[in-house]
Parts: C-alpha cells; sequence; structure tokens
C-alpha cells in the first residue's frame, strides 16, 4: 500500500469553514490556521517571510525593490495586508490594494516554504475575494513574474485568466461575480 507523503496527507485533512465576521479557518491535522488582518506586532515576521520567499525565487535580496515592506501598516494603510497564522506562527501573507473604481490588485502573495502546497494560499485568496466582494470589488488584477511557473499555475488554476505579458512579467486579471449573484447561482 502506498502513503502519500506528509503534505498530501495533511492537504486531504483540510476544512474550511466560515465563522462570524466572514474571516475564514482552516484546520489541518498539525493544528489551525487562521487567516486575519496584519497587525503592527507582526512587521517582522510578515516582512521576513516574504523577503526570504523572494530570495529563495531570486536567489538574493535586494531590498530596494520592496521598500514597501519597511513599514507594512503605513505602506497597506488603504488596502487590506491579511496574514496566515498557525498557532502564533505567521505561515503566509496576502494583500488586496484598491487601484480605481470596482478594480483591486492582489500582492504580497506569499506562503512560507515549509508550507506550501498545503491550501494556505488558496485560503489567503478565498479570504481577499470576500474583502473584495464585500468593499464592491469587481475586477481583480496582479502580475507575477514570467519564469515563477508554479505561481503562474496557482493563479490560472484559481480562474484568473491572463491578461498580457510585458518586460518579463505576466499580468492576471479575474472578474468577481456580485455577492447576491453567486447566491442566485448556487441556488438556482
Amino acid at each position: 500500500m502506498r502513503v502519500p507523503p506528509p503534505s498530501a496527507r495533511r492537504a486531504a485533512h483540510l476544512h474550511v469553514s466560515y465563522e462570524i465576521g466572514g474571516i475564514a479557518t482552516m484546520t489541518a491535522e498539525l493544528g489551525s490556521v487562521v487567516v486575519r488582518p496584519f497587525a503592527s506586532a507582526d512587521q517582522v515576521e510578515a516582512k521576513e517571510l516574504i523577503l526570504s520567499g523572494l530570495e529563495e525565487h531570486w536567489g538574493q535580496r535586494d531590498r530596494s525593490k520592496n521598500p514597501d515592506l519597511e513599514n507594512i501598516g503605513r505602506s497597506y494603510a488603504t488596502a487590506v495586508f491579511l496574514v496566515a497564522c498557525d498557532r502564533e506562527r505567521i505561515v503566509g501573507t496576502g494583500a488586496l490594494v484598491p487601484k480605481s473604481h470596482g478594480v483591486a490588485e492582489i500582492v504580497r502573495m506569499s506562503v512560507v516554504g515549509d508550507r506550501r502546497r498545503q491550501g494556505l494560499g488558496r485560503l489567503i485568496l478565498k479570504n481577499l475575494f470576500q474583502y473584495a466582494q464585500s468593499g464592491g470589488i469587481r475586477t481583480l488584477v496582479l502580475e507575477t513574474t514570467e519564469t515563477w511557473h508554479e505561481v503562474i499555475q496557482f493563479y490560472l488554476a484559481e480562474g484568473f485568466r491572463i491578461t498580457h505579458h510585458a518586460a518579463g512579467d505576466v499580468y492576471f486579471a479575474l472578474d468577481l461575480p456580485r455577492a447576491n449573484e453567486e447566491v442566485a447561482s448556487a441556488s438556482g
């Protein structure tokens, strides 16, 4: 009998439930992950998580390209910046930045290396979708580097479509249903 690796076993036992206030929680066999808004006490750990992920991909850290991380609270004061926490450890981040009427950009999606492919990115993204819909956002956009193949596949699997390529980046968009449209289509 073939036994799946631990990450696959955890992924098979994920349960998402929506509690008061629409904040989702995910329970895995090794504990509970809660997605919540960023707090100033999260600054150091959230910044390190994001920079470590970028360093893993690029092979180096270039702080000059990430000035928004020096003070996340200030940089994202008009945005929604979420952290996914497993007990006291931040294991993921994601932000929703308003761009224009009805449009917001998803940025700073990151999951710590040892927790990837367990549904955390999807959980953060679904929470960002909820915030977007409740704020009247109709279209989400984002971009990533065209060499980040697993990230491109993740966003395509989540329903985003590629809108264009430019200067080594891939740009995506996703049209969100209005909250009442989603309910109507689910019941009809």
